[in-house]
Formats: C-alpha cells, sequence, structure tokens
C-alpha cells in the first residue's frame, strides 16, 4: 500500500501531527468547506477552461466545412488543414511559456484575466476571417490564451480550495475544458463554421466579469508581502464563521521560508527538482497518450472508418461520454485517491487504444474513400479487408472504443495530472513550473498533432494507436514508481513530504 505523507519527525514537519486523529469537528473545519464562495471563485476561473476546451477542438466541424468551402481563400488543403490544427498547441505553448512569468508577476488571478485579451481577439479574426491567414492567427490566438489559463487555473484553484475538497475542486478544470468541447460538438450540428467563432466570445467575457469580483489566490499575496490582503481573502473565501488562524499561520510560515528566489544550485537539489521532473513528466505521458490528435481529428478519423451513424453524431457522443467521466472522476478524488484511479485510467486507455488499431489493421474498411480531411491518401485498411455494411454492428467498435478511451482518459490522466501538477510543486517554483509543464506539455501536442497526417499517410491509421497503448503501459510504470499520494494533505504538508528526502513515495 501506499505509505501516507505522515511520520516524519523534524522541526520542519511541524505541519504532520502525529497526535490523534481530529475530532468530527475539527476534520469539519479544516476538509469541508464552510463558504460557497470558494465555488464561486472556482467556477468564475474555470470558465476560462471552458473556452480552452472549446477552441481546442473548433477544428473537429470547421475543417470538413472549409475543405468544401466555395470560397477559393478559405479552402483547405490536406496540408493547410493539417497546420489549421495544430498551430492550436504552439500557440498554446507560447502561452505557458508567457505563463512562467506572468504567474508570479501579475499574480494568479490577473493572468487568468489577462488571458481573455488574445482569446478575444482569436475568435474574432477567425469569426471574419477572409484568408487562411486570419484563420492560423485566431487559432494561435486562442491557443495563447488557453496555454496561459493552463498554466494559472489549476495553481489558482488548488490555492483556494480547502484541502478536504481539493481533489473534487481540482478536477473543475478539466470538466469545464469537457463541457466546452462538448458545447462546440453540439453547436457545431446547428451553427455555420463563423458563428461558432462568435459563440466562443461569450464565456470569456463573463469569466472577466466575475473574476474582477474574486479574491487573489491567499499565498500569492502573503508572497507579495501583502498580509493583510491575505488575511482578508482567506477570510473570504471560507466564510466569517470559519476558525482560518491555524490555516493562515501555515500558509505564512511556509511562505516566509520560501521568500528568497529559487538559486540554480537549489533548483539541483533533489528536494526541489524531484516534484517538478514529477509534474513535466506526467504532462509529457499524457500527451503522448494521444488525447489531443484524437480530440483534434476526432471527425475525420470517424470519416476514415467504417462507422455505424454520422461522424458528426459520434464526435457529439463521445464528447458527452467524456463530460460524463470527468464528473466521475471528480466525485470519487477524494474518495479513491489519485494513483488509482490513474492505475485504472492507463489500462482503460490502454485497452481503447489497442482495440482501434486492431479494428483498423484487422477489422472492415470504410465504404467509401475519406473525402474529408484525408487521412489518408487511400481508404484504410488491406485492400483484400470486406466493406462493412453500413447497419453492421462491428462498424460499433469505433465508436465504442473511442467512447471509452476517452472515458479512461477523463477520469484519470486528463485531471489528475493538472491537479498533481498544482499540488506538488514548490510554492517557490510553482509559477514558473507550472508554466514549464504547459510548454512541454504542448510542444508534445503539436509534435503529435503535426505528425498524426503523416504517420498515418505512411503507415496507416492503426500504428498510432499502437504507438499510444505502448505509452499507456508506461504510464501505469511510471505511476507505480513515481507518482505520489496526496489525497487529504495540504499544500504545506505535501511540500514538507518533499522537503525530508525520503523515498517511501517511490514504492
Amino acid at each position: 500500500m501506499q505509505e501516507p505523507l505522515l511520520g516524519a519527525e523534524g522541526q520542519d514537519y511541524d505541519t504532520f501531527p502525529e497526535n490523534q486523529p481530529p475530532s468530527l469537528g475539527e476534520r469539519t473545519r479544516v476538509g469541508a468547506p464552510q463558504n460557497r464562495r470558494v465555488f464561486l471563485a472556482t467556477f468564475a476561473a474555470v470558465l476560462g477552461n471552458f473556452s480552452f476546451g472549446y477552441a481546442l477542438v473548433y477544428t473537429s466541424p470547421v475543417i470538413p466545412a472549409l475543405e468544401h468551402s466555395p470560397d477559393p481563400n478559405l479552402s483547405l488543403t490536406k496540408v493547410q488543414a493539417s497546420w489549421f490544427g495544430s498551430v492550436f498547441t504552439l500557440g498554446a505553448a507560447a502561452g505557458g511559456l508567457s505563463a512562467m512569468l506572468l504567474n508570479d508577476l501579475l499574480g494568479r488571478k490577473l493572468s487568468i484575466m489577462f488571458s481573455a485579451v488574445p482569446s478575444v481577439a482569436g475568435y474574432a479574426l477567425m469569426a471574419g476571417a477572409r484568408g487562411l491567414w486570419m484563420l492560423l492567427l485566431g487559432r494561435t490566438l486562442t491557443g495563447f490564451a488557453g496555454g496561459l489559463t493552463a498554466a494559472c487555473i489549476p495553481v489558482y484553484v488548488s490555492e483556494i480550495a480547502p484541502p478536504g475538497v481539493r481533489g473534487a475542486l481540482g478536477a473543475t478544470p478539466q470538466l469545464m475544458a469537457v463541457f466546452g468541447s462538448l458545447s462546440l460538438y453540439a453547436l457545431g450540428l446547428l451553427l455555420p463554421w463563423r458563428w461558432l467563432a462568435v459563440a466562443g466570445e461569450g464565456p470569456v467575457v463573463v469569466m472577466v466579469l466575475l473574476l474582477s469580483f474574486m479574491p487573489s489566490s491567499p499565498r500569492f499575496l502573503l508572497s507579495r508581502g501583502r498580509d493583510s490582503e491575505a488575511l482578508q481573502a482567506l477570510a473570504w473565501l471560507r466564510g466569517a464563521d470559519a476558525d482560518i488562524c491555524r490555516e493562515f499561520q501555515q500558509i505564512q510560515d511556509n511562505v516566509q521560508r520560501q521568500s528568497s528566489r529559487m538559486s540554480w544550485a537549489e533548483a539541483r537539489d533533489p528536494r526541489m527538482y524531484r516534484p517538478v521532473a514529477i509534474a513535466v513528466l506526467m504532462r509529457f505521458l499524457q500527451q503522448l497518450t494521444g488525447i489531443t490528435p484524437v480530440l483534434v481529428y476526432l471527425q475525420p478519423i470517424f470519416n476514415s472508418t467504417a462507422v455505424l451513424l454520422p461522424p458528426e453524431e459520434d464526435a457529439a457522443i463521445v464528447g458527452a461520454v467524456r463530460l460524463l467521466s470527468v464528473l466521475i472522476a471528480a466525485l470519487t478524488m477524494d474518495l479513491a485517491g489519485r494513483k488509482a484511479l490513474l492505475f485504472v485510467s492507463g489500462s482503460v486507455m490502454f485497452c481503447a487504444n489497442l482495440t482501434l488499431g486492431l479494428y483498423v489493421h484487422l477489422g472492415p474498411k470504410a465504404p467509401t474513400p475519406n473525402i474529408t480531411v484525408g487521412l489518408e491518401s487511400a481508404p484504410l485498411g488491406d485492400t483484400e479487408q470486406p466493406l462493412a455494411a453500413p447497419t453492421s454492428p462491428l462498424t460499433l467498435v469505433p465508436l465504442l472504443a473511442t467512447m471509452l478511451f476517452i472515458m479512461g482518459y477523463a477520469m484519470g490522466w486528463g485531471p489528475i495530472t493538472w491537479l498533481l501538477m498544482s499540488e506538488i510543486l514548490p510554492l517557490r517554483a510553482r509559477g514558473a513550473a507550472s508554466g514549464l509543464c504547459v510548454l512541454v506539455s504542448w510542444l508534445t501536442a503539436f509534435a503529435l498533432t503535426k505528425s498524426f497526417l503523416l504517420a498515418v499517410n505512411a503507415f496507416g491509421l492503426q500504428v498510432p494507436f499502437y504507438f499510444f497503448a505502448a505509452i499507456c503501459l508506461v504510464n501505469l510504470v511510471f505511476t507505480g514508481c513515481c507518482v505520489p499520494e496526496t489525497k487529504g494533505r495540504s499544500l504545506e504538508q505535501i511540500e514538507a513530504f518533499f522537503r525530508t528526502g525520503r523515498r517511501s513515495f517511490l514504492r
């Protein structure tokens, strides 16, 4: 069993009580929030993730529409479509890079609000696009906003949330991103592609309005010497009747202990770089499971396989399953623990990717060649494979396997990697390290998204899915060897745990 983050001795471990378990009243005071304002602040922040999820999959219904556009300035070739699908990730990487500076310069809340500027500009460019450059620039700007919010929102939420519900609230960024994607799929059945961009402006405006009334992170305020504002912010978040003295003192002690800037010598200290390395590797491995290319090219993938339902309906169904799965993760994360869900998630994704690869390799091919994105220049699969009848039950396999993959990802490796990133990063490196995580994540996503079509054209659609399945096995080993269990621990306790240099969490 995972050894709990308890039992260390010494002055640094004053946050690890060895005495009797707290009474029910104390557990209620420390764990469950007594004030709904913390939920309101979380909701205001994660609206940025809604816009991120919406923008990420914007290409799924838009690429088919643009390939058949009567306007020659907007009609996309295969190469142009691949750039339109992947340039978002380059913008997101740039957003993550900027977050390394803005997260600590402006603070978490103001950085999230700042993301509205490129987001609104990007949607406006795509809504009024008259040429390919406007589409690509708009896609890049919305990606920049998404990368910035992806680095800032989990940190903000984790720093304002009480330990007892930090897992549930930590899953809300991923939940809102999924809800944003589902909204795009649903609206894609009803609205033209330009109006889809217009609709993306709404959540951004609401986010800025709500966040203007929310407090900044108490930990960030304390790190800037604004103690009275930090106390007011914590009191607002916890409620007038909550006893915040002990929590405020713990946060204040931790901030004072790390008030100086981190030196390069400290960065090479295992107690500092180990949690950063775990967070970065988790973001890297998360992307290698194939989630971004699958989401970006979801409808074209269905167009390239023998499926029973229309591809646009399949995409909407997968979006609904993804939303339900993240809801399950949010409800169980503080009960089952982070590692258990990561194991389940990795196993489910392995089975799903392997099934998709085998279906494309050995199953029936699509009844007609793909004419949408052209994932391949020829129909998938061997030419000797039989055509699938439109009503054959076998043609449900791609939809069911994709639903299983999305479900597995959304239950573990989707939300938990963001949550753990915000939980285990040291306070002194949290702003810069979270930006580094997002930078690595989206550079990996760009490489995968851009090379996905090339791999499919060269080797067949089954090869990427076999690769993704192999990565899922690596994820299982990494989870068992390197990922700590943080359920029910305060951020100060988790940080103190890494300061001891113990390796019990690697068992």
